[in-house]
């Protein structure tokens, strides 16, 4: 099934090249880097990437876990629509992909001027994070549950 995003890429009034644009990326290729400050949305046209973000360990060393894979049909960095902060994670291409990058600002003031459709858009982004929010609760309490356990603590709850 289509998002209400990927519709709006064939609407007249969204046009490619002004709104929006298609690009490619390679298998490995970061597409979007943490802690850049961005206004675009992306919409996975085809391929699989990879949401990353960076753990910092005690001795100064950096790890970067995978939070999820996301498919085609799919949507991220959707947070900037939201605040202006920058970006929390990393998404790095793991296949050849085609994604389409669409400048936030302009998605707004489209939204703004198509409200029924705007709806819909923002119905999809925040069913999108409501989602997301819950696989996380469940991994920090999943993380939680186990530190409790490695050092003891639940023996005293």
């Amino acid at each position: 099934m289509r998002s209400p995003l990927h519709a709006l890429l064939d609407e007249p009034d969204f046009p490619e090249g002004q709104v929006w644009r298609r690009a490619g990326f390679g298998a490995r290729d970061t597409i979007v880097l943490e802690g850049e400050q961005a206004r675009d949305v992306y919409l996975i046209l085809s391929g699989t990437v990879e949401v990353r973000g960076t753990v910092e360990l005690e001795d100064q060393r950096r790890v970067h876990p995978g939070f999820c894979e996301l498919h085609a049909g799919q949507i991220f960095g959707e947070l900037c629509l939201f605040d202006d902060e920058p970006r929390s994670a990393s998404v790095v291409a793991l296949t050849d992909c085609e994604i389409a990058i669409v400048d936030g600002q302009s998605l707004l003031a489209y939204l703004d001027l198509h409200p029924a459709q705007g709806y819909f858009v923002l119905r999809h982004i925040v069913q999108t994070l409501v989602e997301r929010l819950r696989t996380a609760n469940r991994r920090f309490l999943s993380v939680f549950s186990w530190g409790l356990k490695a050092h003891q603590i639940d023996r005293h709850l």
